[in-house]
């Protein structure tokens, strides 16, 4: 659903004109309803690891310590939020790079330099380092949450809407429900009935996100990935 149909469902379900156009359109009502629209996607982004703003990541490591500016430099993208624990590797070796480290470890790094096979990294600032320094150019990849939460129609992502056929990342009938309770809160109308079911309809989505995996209380392990001989599943008769 575009931003346009969202905010055409919003009027309807308060009661006012509905309109044929939301960027651009000077009627102060589409306005603020476009800021509560931007500020539904901001704060539901913001709410909950969604697999839709998970990124998988790869780059070129820089001979060097430092490899730039995290947002820009290493993810060209610029919509680096923030990044995903373990899931940093070195995809040219297979080899993990550790961390990441906080201010004194890297600091004991520093002054104790550490030869070794494994690398590990820091985010410091606005930037990503090594240590070691790297000396190959080699791949890396890691895992990140993105500001996009939103998409143009080509889905080129975007952290706000800017044109009538975007469309969300997110769960737009959740952000119609958002968007509704936020313009009877900016109104001084009663919104409660509406958040409790905002909240809801929230609660919910973020239990079905991305699939959940099985807590098993079993003895046996059921991961079927184990290093050894491996019998499929299903009727055999051994030779």
């Amino acid at each position: 659903m575009a931003l346009l149909g969202m905010i055409q469902k919003v009027t309807d379900r308060l009661g006012l004109a509905q309109p044929s156009s939301v960027i651009g359109n000077n009627n102060a009502q589409i306005t603020q309803l476009l800021a509560l629209a931007n500020e539904e996607g901001e704060e539901l982004a913001s709410r909950y690891c969604w697999s839709a703003l998970q990124i998988s990541h790869t780059f070129t490591i820089a001979l060097s310590a430092s490899q730039g500016a995290v947002n820009g430099t290493v993810v060209t993208n610029s919509d680096f939020d923030y990044y995903i624990n373990d899931t940093f590797w070195n995809r040219t070796t297979s080899l993990p790079i550790l961390g990441p480290t906080d201010a004194v470890e890297w600091q004991t790094l520093q002054a104790f330099p550490v030869t070794g096979p494994y690398q590990q990294h820091r985010f410091q600032g606005k930037n990503l380092y090594l240590d070691p320094v790297p000396t190959s150019a080699d791949t890396g990849a890691f895992e990140y949450y993105s500001t996009h939460w939103c998409e143009d129609s080509g889905a080129t992502g975007q952290s706000s809407w800017a044109a009538d056929d975007d469309v969300g990342r997110l769960d737009e009938n959740l952000m119609i429900l958002g968007i509704r309770w936020r313009w009877k809160k900016a109104k001084g109308l009663d919104y409660a009935q509406d958040y409790d079911t905002y909240e809801q309809r929230l609660n919910d989505a973020m239990a079905r996100d991305g699939g959940k995996r099985i807590l098993n209380l079993e003895s046996r392990n059921r991961d079927y990935r184990q290093a050894g001989v491996v019998i499929p599943i299903g009727s055999w008769t051994p030779t």
